[in-house]
């Protein structure tokens, strides 16, 4: 399971007991996210290590955010991959170019004057909204920032692999609109986004629904 922008394993926290009490084996994958030295080829690297590929046949990828730019660098170690409110990335696209590219702010902006909040981004507006105060203040010592290396970093991979995909939107996500999200899936990926209910850090605010999602992706 790769994390989002900071790389913090502990996003999926709620989420891997969830997965193990159903007899399945949960990775949480933690990423130098801070580190102004590591982009995406540094956290493919990582996440290919965390496979055993004596041990672990049945690989179900699970992106989420930022880390929808990690998993097609290491696709082919999958049989089958899981976008969650993730940046779905085209052959050789930077994530600092994907902005622009999908109109993502635009989307975002909009969804902020039709739900009537602020369209100025804030931490506690876009990703806590939803999210228990418990969960949050449990969070805050996990939490470091994305240098910028890695929204420079191409994301280097020539064609989708044969992997079947998935992808995840959470019905309340405010930093990427769900109507937002089902545009991509369909324009790159050809895909029909399924909608959960949560924000952007649905593993956070929803873990249960999320869980037993992937449980049926296993």
């Amino acid at each position: 399971m790769i994390p989002g922008a900071g790389g913090v394993a502990w996003y999926w926290h709620r989420v891997s007991p969830l997965l193990r009490e159903a007899g399945h084996e949960a990775i949480a994958v933690d990423l130098p996210g801070d580190d102004p030295a590591a982009g995406l080829p540094e956290y493919a690297r990582i996440v290919e290590s965390a496979i055993d590929a004596e041990r672990h046949r049945d690989v179900v990828l699970v992106a989420m955010s930022l880390g929808g730019f990690t998993a097609p660098l290491v696709a082919r170690a999958s049989t089958a991959i899981v976008f969650v409110n993730a940046m779905i990335p085209c052959p050789g696209e930077t994530a600092g170019d994907w902005w622009a590219n999908t109109g993502a702010t635009e989307a975002r902006t909009k969804a902020a004057k039709d739900g009537g909040y602020s369209a100025e981004f804030d931490l506690e507006t876009y990703f806590l909204h939803d999210v228990p105060p418990d969960i949050v203040a449990a969070g805050e010592p996990h939490q470091r920032s994305e240098a910028d290396v890695a929204f420079g970093s191409p994301c280097g991979f020539a064609t989708w692999p044969a992997a079947p995909v998935k992808i995840v939107a959470g019905h309340d996500d405010r930093f990427f609109p769900v109507e937002f999200q089902q545009r991509i899936a369909r324009e790159r990926l050809d895909v029909t986004a399924d909608v959960l209910p949560g924000g952007h850090l649905i593993a956070l605010a929803q873990p249960e629904p999320l869980a037993r999602y992937l449980l049926s992706a296993a």
